[in-house]
């Protein structure tokens, strides 16, 4: 992981440790957005793998889509 994109995913570990447990576990996708968030920055480093995170975060809403959404090559 570069170190952009290490810095990036400190928010999404800090939530999973944090508030998940909180929030409960709803996801309308498979990974959920914080797994698919760390895994789009490893594999694609911080510019494209935050784009394809914000992505993924606008289309998680109650009219959005579910099901199995895995991050592209």
């Amino acid at each position: 992981m570069t170190p952009a994109a290490w810095v990036l995913a400190l928010p999404v570990r800090a939530y999973r440790l944090l508030l998940s447990p909180y929030v409960g576990h709803n996801c309308r996708y498979t990974p959920t957005c914080s797994a698919y968030a760390l895994e789009a920055l490893q594999k694609h480093g911080a510019l494209k793998g935050g784009w394809l995170t914000l992505r993924r975060l606008a289309r998680c809403h109650p009219w959005g889509g579910f099901g199995v959404d895995d991050v592209p090559d």
